[in-house]
């Protein structure tokens, strides 16, 4: 007779509790607690599992590059890091409809030297092969399945004996070890760690597709994410065109690379010049509009921050921000009114970054603080001039990473005059944009109202 105990889990935030609860006292969420079984003896017990040998000295460790299967993307090959890593589990994560089985499944049929099974827990054969065809790709070292569990899976995988296995999803799959319903944590869990201990074992690299809660992180909530070696983040709004990938997690690179796409009826196109794109044609002649140079990851490109300034209707002035951390737009406002003396208590502010891009660099203080004046006033900005520069409490301009990087930039789509923080160092004799230097915001307004 099997010995089995079980403890309840919330599902929204990984809160523990011994008996079935209705809210949950830590994140509040209601009808969140699942079962999930901790203990259990006889033929179905859980297994543990080991990914490693004996212990070894360190210095008797052999370390080598590792090797990188090239994907044939070079937005998720910079992502990744330089390409995919044999043997190791990436999660592919974002919200419902953003395309992350359509990026799963292009990035497949791109593969057309290498052997591939795409395993789908949530859609039929047929459907794969008409998403395929919508796609324009069709190798024939492509596999598919419709499988939702985990032990044939694996029966397919060493009968084919594919290099890449993409699984979609994670939450759509189960395996027969343990006794929990599909979609639950013990599963997700367990179906994770299994898949690790066989990417491993066999030097095979999985792809797993999950989804994310209505809170933004990845459904499990945190046990996914403590597993994988790989965590990406797909992310994007639906009302625009452009797709960001995000490293959050990279055991084999950084995190700070960030990979662009836009969604076309074809699938997903690479943007390798977001900048051209970013950039409206029709600036000239509209206030309220400050071009920034940026830089997500090890990538520079020049975004157009967009702001309105208008008279408060009611008591209380609305701070709207998309696209920008709103808690560092009211600290620019409380700096443009301490520093410069410009009263804006009774003026609703709205700031947009186009495009649909979340952009966090804080060197775009500049171009906030320009756009806001420029609306303010309601006079236009110099459409040939680009700022970059981080904003100081005292309303000093601090300097900013890689700024040579920014400057030929700006040069290479045709900008002619670009402000940045005074002080920095600069190597660009050849540079035929003219460079402006200042040390306070002051300076830079005086410089853009003298345009």
């Amino acid at each position: 007779m099997s010995n089995r105990k079980s403890q309840y889990v919330c599902s929204s935030c990984g809160a523990k509790a011994p008996q079935l609860l209705g809210r949950c006292p830590v994140c509040g969420e209601w009808g969140t607690y699942q079962e999930e079984i901790i203990q259990q003896s006889g033929p179905t017990a859980k297994r543990s599992y080991s990914i490693s040998g004996q212990p070894k000295r360190l210095q008797d460790v052999e370390a080598t590059e590792e090797m990188r299967i090239d994907m044939h993307n070079g937005e998720l090959n910079r992502v990744l890091g330089g390409g995919l890593v044999p043997g190791s589990l990436v999660l592919l994560g974002g919200e419902p409809g953003i395309g992350k089985s359509t990026l799963a499944l292009q990035v497949l049929l791109q593969l057309t030297d290498l052997r591939t099974l795409y395993a789908s827990g949530e859609e039929s054969a047929r459907q794969l092969k008409l998403r395929a065809e919508r796609l324009a790709g069709n190798p024939e070292n492509l596999y598919i399945c419709a499988e939702t569990s985990l032990d044939r899976i694996f029966d397919h995988v060493n009968e084919l004996k594919p290099q890449i296995v993409v699984i979609d999803s994670i939450q759509t799959i189960g395996t027969s070890a343990i006794e929990a319903s599909i979609g639950s944590i013990s599963q997700i869990r367990e179906c994770a760690v299994r898949i690790l201990d066989f990417a491993k074992s066999n030097n095979i690299p999985f792809i797993i597709v999950g989804h994310i809660t209505k809170e933004g992180t990845l459904a499990g909530p945190k046990v996914l994410e403590h597993i994988v070696d790989t965590v990406l983040q797909f992310e994007g709004d639906q009302h625009y065109m452009y797709r960001i990938l995000r490293a959050q997690k990279n055991r084999f690179g950084s995190t700070s690379e960030l990979g662009i796409y836009e969604m076309r009826q074809d699938g997903l196109r690479e943007v390798s010049n977001p900048s051209e794109l970013l950039l409206s044609t029709s600036r000239e002649g509209l206030s309220g509009i400050s071009i920034s140079a940026a830089i997500e990851g090890m990538r520079p490109f020049l975004i157009e921050v967009q702001a309105l300034v208008s008279s408060a209707a009611y008591g209380t002035p609305q701070r709207s921000s998309t696209g920008f951390d709103v808690k560092r737009l009211n600290m620019l406002l409380a700096v443009l009114e301490k520093r410069v003396g410009f009263k804006l208590l009774q003026k609703d502010v709205f700031l947009n970054i186009a495009g649909g891009l979340r952009v966090n660099d804080p060197a775009i203080d500049l171009s906030v603080l320009a756009a806001i004046l420029s609306s303010n006033m309601d006079v236009p900005l110099d459409p040939n001039t680009c700022l970059t520069g981080e904003v100081g409490l005292a309303g000093e301009i601090r300097p900013v990473a890689r700024l040579e990087q920014r400057i030929r930039e700006a040069e290479k789509l045709g900008f002619q005059r670009i402000i940045i923080p005074a002080g920095q160092q600069l190597s660009l004799p050849d540079s035929k944009i003219k460079i402006l230097p200042v040390s306070k915001v002051t300076d830079a307004f005086r410089l853009i109202i003298q345009q």
